[in-house]
């Protein structure tokens, strides 16, 4: 019995210090005295969590503050740059890769281009990118505390990624070999579930609770944020509406299926449309996204009807995902974010005129002001958390020499 009281009290003091730490997040700068009205926790209690938070780092004193009357109390302060995350988007044709502090400021990031390459290229440039980021972070109390990796495919709780259709990958454990290469705790997620939780926590669904993030690159992720959490499904696989069919007589996709979403309103679709329609570039220029909407900027009438016809597929696969999940907000995201010129109106037309009149009620549709940094972020900020909630204690670091 007394084994269990012991751990019980253990439980409840990590509970509460996690608690404190959270306020002093949230609401810095602060007084002890505000955190305690605020936890409801007592001044003792919260005077010996805050010294231990002090010892490890976490936070700071940043001097007297206002009085009320009495002795002026002493203002604490979350220190975000006690350690720093890496936060990896391995996109089909990109990787990009940020260092961030504890906040979720990006201090460094990296891209890098990549066509056709193969697997051992591919974790090779990963590799670098980490590398680069490990060198320019600054000398801190915990150094690198975690890497986050988004991988466009599906991913199991383990995170072993079971399938990546557009990088032909199967069963790859890429978790343990990267931690195998740097020591430090590596977490993989979907880039889609990652790019809706960087939504929430840093650009434009901080104001709501039901989300569809879209993640519109070479193939199509959805993430789903449903009563203010990241829905994930029952053995983490939810949002594949990339491969949903929305054509019985389509092509067959890489997934095995045919007439999947993701052929026809993805940059990949876009690019072999513009092969199809020979579109030509000035000084013979290869077609990509970015050559692609510089020429409909400069007015080629065909391109941008090109683009349009992504912005009325994306309202096809939309219009089904709204009717199912009534949500408050719909984020188009990564790198076909940046066609919001062309495929705003046509999208929006689709969804007036097809999806169910109450469930557009109140629902708004944005496109991504973090473009392609969204899922970066996303898993940054849970390498972040996982380390938090872990404490010093629990995690392997790497202290910058």
């Amino acid at each position: 019995m007394k084994e269990n009281k012991t751990w019980n009290q253990h439980v409840v003091k990590k509970e509460n210090k996690s608690l404190v730490l959270e306020k002093i997040m949230e609401n810095s700068p602060i007084s002890r005295a505000a955190i305690a009205n605020l936890t409801g926790l007592n001044k003792g209690t919260v005077s010996s969590l805050v010294n231990e938070l002090l010892d490890e780092h976490f936070i700071t004193e940043s001097g007297p503050g206002k009085s009320n009357g009495g002795r002026r109390p002493v203002i604490l302060e979350f220190n975000q740059l006690a350690g720093y995350s890496i936060g990896i988007d391995l996109g089909v044709n990109y990787i990009l890769g940020v260092l961030t502090d504890l906040k979720g400021n990006i201090c460094h990031e990296e891209t890098v281009t990549i066509n056709e390459l193969n697997f051992e290229e591919i974790i090779k440039e990963i590799i670098n990118i980490i590398d680069s980021l490990t060198k320019s972070a600054p000398s801190s109390a915990y150094g690198i505390v975690g890497i986050g990796v988004g991988v466009p495919g599906v991913v199991n709780k383990e995170g072993k990624i079971l399938l990546a259709p557009n990088l032909d990958w199967r069963n790859v454990e890429l978790k343990e070999l990267l931690e195998k290469q740097f020591h430090v705790p590596v977490l993989i997620e979907n880039e889609a579930n990652a790019g809706a939780y960087g939504e929430r926590k840093f650009g434009v669904g901080k104001d709501y609770n039901n989300i569809i993030y879209v993640s519109v690159g070479i193939g199509i992720g959805v993430g789903l944020i449903l009563n203010g959490e990241l829905y994930k499904g029952n053995n983490g696989f939810s949002g594949e509406f990339g491969h949903m069919t929305i054509e019985l007589d389509g092509p067959k996709c890489r997934c095995g299926n045919v007439g999947c979403w993701e052929l026809y309103a993805s940059e990949k679709a876009l690019l072999e449309n513009a092969k199809r329609n020979e579109v030509k570039l000035p000084k013979n220029e290869a077609i990509s996204l970015d050559s692609l909407i510089a020429l409909a900027k400069d007015g080629d009438a065909a391109t941008g009807r090109l683009l349009e016809d992504i912005g009325k597929y994306l309202g096809v696969g939309l219009n089904n995902i709204i009717n199912i999940f009534n949500p408050e907000q719909v984020i188009i995201g990564n790198r076909m974010a940046a066609a919001e010129y062309w495929l705003k109106e046509p999208l929006d037309n689709w969804i007036y005129d097809q999806t169910l009149w109450f469930s557009q009620k109140d629902l708004q549709i944005d496109f991504s002001a973090l473009r392609t940094h969204s899922t970066a972020l996303g898993v940054a900020a849970f390498s972040v958390e996982k380390f938090l909630t872990n404490g010093p204690n629990h995690a392997i670091t790497v202290m910058n020499k």
